[in-house]
């Protein structure tokens, strides 16, 4: 039958489409949301920064009476971030693990979150996390619950918005730059990384965009260190800190994995290429990737990885994400009518294809911590050989301190090595550099050894059957993979190394 104007009713199906656009919406954030539980579900904590800054909200205590200082960190580097924690700690009475949960999947949200509301296809975004997390793994880095992640989805955001905004910024968009560039250094603190963006919007001829970025950016990092109640010695003191962090060693191996540099991600390459493909075959209407930041700052950061990979990790590959981002939009818009029901189905199976490929337990990538072993002091193994009231940690491996500092937070001892190993006191650094130097010979150990006092210990890493060869010392194997050495508690010669039949969790 037909209507009073002879046309067909329409089915019920067709009635529908006009939710197909929502239904989309729903899958991707549904999808964003349920890959941090996911990958919480597994027993994941990352290994790193995220375990500190937890631990440091449940201590209570400034860093200078939690680790051992040079002259120059005088001020919590991230200060908001840190702020916060402490915040929600008080608040709602979480341990170091919640904060570390809560870290996790509040950040990976707001990095991988950041990027929707710029997009009209949604469901690209998907293409992009599957692609990054397959080629290079930088999808775990949104995992990783530090605080870096919120300057990393400020620069996201500001991409995308000049290739999506007017092609000339209005005055008032300089208001919520600052307020951008604010956040990122109240709760980050690295502020001078932004020239390179900054420089990459004027390479791309996007004088205004340029100018208003610089005029936000000055305006943010006077802001964002005021109310760290610093406003000079906040932003001086991180300029001071990474030209320690970059000139003090004396080879490039001893620095932290990500200040070392990469051999080249050429696959990334490829996918630049590919996009440039994909355009002229697909008649994409895009702008010119020489008149797009995003594309300069890839081959800046590209560039600077070789110097260190960092550049790369948290500021080029996000911009190629973006600018993968965007081009497969604009195949999709080609391709698919916002209310098809092809795009839907398209946007169900790129949804569980998203949180297969990210959650997927891929060499224990997730579940590996599981097996982490820690040094607590309520273990009855490690009983007097955890350090005493007043006494300090010893150790060259970060992530020793990291999980002890983790798991003993109200700990009455500070630690030589803390986050970054030139923020030690200089001759304590050059111990450490020696230590690595020397690929961990015991005998580089001997300025710490001949100023360790009782209340001390020494940590190293090694097997079971490999105590240190340091016989100045005693050593206890309570957990495994870790040895313990301490001053003789007597004048009789040290003991042989105690080592348990089990070594416990």
């Amino acid at each position: 039958m037909t209507d009073d104007h002879g046309n067909y009713p329409a089915s019920p199906l067709e009635a529908l489409r006009r939710y197909v656009p929502l239904a989309v919406w729903a899958i991707v954030i549904l999808v964003i949301l349920a890959i941090p539980l996911k990958i919480i579900s597994y027993g994941y904590l990352p290994g790193d920064d995220a375990l500190r800054h937890a631990a440091k909200a449940v201590s209570g205590k400034p860093w200078s009476e939690i680790l051992i200082l040079n002259h120059t960190y005088q001020i919590d580097h991230e200060f908001g971030w840190n702020l916060l924690l402490e915040k929600i700690h008080h608040w709602e009475n979480w341990d170091a693990e919640k904060l570390v949960i809560f870290s996790v999947v509040a950040l990976f949200v707001l990095t991988t979150g950041s990027v929707l509301p710029w997009l009209k296809r949604p469901e690209a975004w998907l293409i992009t996390l599957m692609a990054a997390m397959i080629v290079s793994d930088l999808p775990q880095r949104f995992t990783l619950g530090r605080p870096f992640l919120v300057t990393l989805s400020v620069l996201m955001t500001l991409l995308l918005w000049q290739m999506h905004g007017a092609s000339s910024p209005k005055w008032w968009m300089v208001l919520p730059m600052t307020g951008l560039f604010a956040l990122s250094t109240f709760v980050h603190g690295a502020w001078y990384l932004w020239v390179l963006p900054i420089v990459a919007f004027f390479f791309a001829g996007q004088i205004r965009w340029g100018l208003a970025l610089a005029a936000g950016w000055v305006m943010g990092v006077l802001l964002g260190a005021a109310l760290t109640g610093h406003p000079v010695a906040y932003p001086r003191q991180a300029l001071q800190l990474a030209l320690l962090a970059g000139g003090m060693h004396s080879t490039a191996r001893t620095m932290a994995s990500e200040l070392q540099p990469f051999g080249g991600d050429v696959l990334a390459l490829i996918i630049l290429g590919g996009l440039l493909i994909l355009r002229q075959l697909a008649k994409l209407n895009a702008r010119p990737l020489t008149a797009t930041p995003a594309f300069w700052l890839v081959c800046f950061c590209w560039v600077l990885g070789f110097k260190i990979s960092r550049f790369w990790e948290d500021w080029g590959w996000p911009a190629l994400m973006v600018l993968m981002t965007c081009d497969l939009q604009l195949l999709l818009q080609a391709r698919f009518a916002a209310d098809s029901f092809k795009r839907l189905g398209l946007a169900c199976g790129l949804g569980a294809a998203a949180f297969l490929c990210l959650t997927s337990d891929l060499n224990s990538r997730w579940s590996s911590t599981l097996a982490t072993q820690y040094l607590t002091t309520d273990n009855p193994d490690l009983k007097g050989w955890m350090p005493d009231k007043g006494g300090i940690f010893y150790t060259v491996d970060m992530t020793l301190f990291y999980r002890t500092f983790f798991k003993n937070p109200k700990g009455d001892w500070r630690y030589m090595l803390g986050f970054e190993p030139t923020w030690m006191p200089k001759e304590d650094f050059e111990v450490y550099d020696k230590v690595l130097w020397n690929f961990g010979d015991a005998k580089a150990y001997t300025p710490w050894v001949g100023k360790l006092r009782p209340e001390d210990r020494l940590v190293i890493l090694g097997g079971r059957g490999s105590p240190p060869n340091i016989p100045q010392l005693e050593w206890n194997y309570g957990v495994s993979g870790i040895w313990i050495g301490r001053l003789p508690r007597t004048n009789a010669p040290p003991p042989a190394p105690i080592i348990p039949a089990t070594a416990p969790r």
